[in-house]
């Protein structure tokens, strides 16, 4: 019943999304806290167990509230579990209001609340930046964002239970990128730093974990964008820079909109107000031979991701008829 899940936590948190300080969150940052505190000694060895142990429980701890539901009370039960798992991984409404109020104000003509909003959203200098860049650096930000906290849920969530792994998947994909973000970025900001040994296994283990997702995702946009375009941004940038996931997604971006994104390096610094800092990806400029972003490009934007998600809803809700009908 992997459809009814999906339909049921997106409707739900476009009507209720979590707000930035949230309870769930607050609990998962002092897990992961305390999960490096009492596992992280500094060799290599110790930082994968750091990074099991807090990515391992939460998603056991998520499957096996899922098969208790399913074996007492019903698969209707296991499916409200797999709807609330859910509700708390996915995040349209976590990093979508930065991009519409940023939309709003240069739709508005002012470029200086624009420019304070996305130095505020992205914790970058924003006071030099022309609306073109603008518009760029917040392309570039919303469609990794969309990707962590939508595409890449939903393909993690979507293999797993398949095989009855429940919402396993959800968890562990957002878990995995939480970690990464807090232990190679956020600890430079509290009180309780981490060994370089738990940076780099934390960083590895994402991308890894990220490496399928992020080609589902280039794939998905190519084929509700322009498709050759995107699939040439993709082979060009394979070529050049492989292995990096997130400059992936902006190449297969880019050419399905027929823009250009990148300019030198970017850096991801903060992806939303509830989860610290997100991994560096940096890139060089992307199909070059597309057009400058543009403040209609912002829409362009919204209809491709949309669209993706309409695409993952119907492939998700034919896969589950064809299940039943088998």
């Amino acid at each position: 019943m992997s459809f009814i899940s999906v339909l049921f936590a997106l409707l739900i948190e476009q009507a209720r999304p979590l707000g930035p300080r949230n309870r769930i969150h607050a609990m998962l940052r002092a897990w992961v806290r305390w999960s490096a505190r009492n596992f992280d000694a500094g060799k290599s060895v110790h930082g994968w167990i750091t990074w099991a142990f807090s990515v391992g429980v939460p998603s056991l701890a998520a499957l096996i509230v899922y098969w208790l539901l399913d074996l007492a009370l019903g698969w209707a039960v296991a499916l409200l579990w797999s709807v609330a798992v859910l509700y708390v991984t996915l995040g349209f409404r976590q990093f979508s209001f930065h991009f519409t109020q940023i939309r709003d104000a240069l739709a508005d003509g002012d470029e200086g609340l624009a420019r304070e909003l996305l130095a505020t959203w992205q914790r970058i200098d924003a006071r030099e930046l022309p609306q073109s860049e603008i518009v760029r650096h917040v392309i570039e930000h919303s469609v990794i964002a969309a990707h962590r906290h939508v595409f890449g849920v939903l393909a993690w969530f979507s293999v797993l239970a398949a095989f009855g792994f429940g919402p396993a998947g959800a968890v562990l994909y957002r878990v995995s990128e939480f970690v990464a973000r807090y232990w190679l970025q956020g600890s430079k900001t509290h009180h309780q730093p981490v060994s370089e040994a738990l940076k780099t296994t934390a960083g590895n283990a994402w991308r890894l974990i990220d490496w399928i997702p992020a080609r589902i995702t280039s794939v998905s946009f190519a084929v509700v964008g322009s498709f050759e375009e995107a699939m040439d941004g993709w082979r060009q940038h394979e070529r050049q820079f492989d292995g990096d996931n997130d400059a992936l997604i902006l190449a297969a971006t880019a050419g399905a909109v027929n823009i250009r994104l990148g300019n030198g390096e970017v850096s991801f610094t903060k992806a939303d107000n509830a989860i610290p800092a997100e991994p560096d990806s940096a890139f060089v400029s992307v199909h070059p031979s597309g057009q400058n972003p543009e403040l209609a490009h912002m829409a362009v934007i919204v209809g491709l991701v949309w669209r993706t998600v309409v695409m993952w809803i119907l492939l998700l809700a034919l896969l589950t008829l064809a299940r039943l009908l088998g």
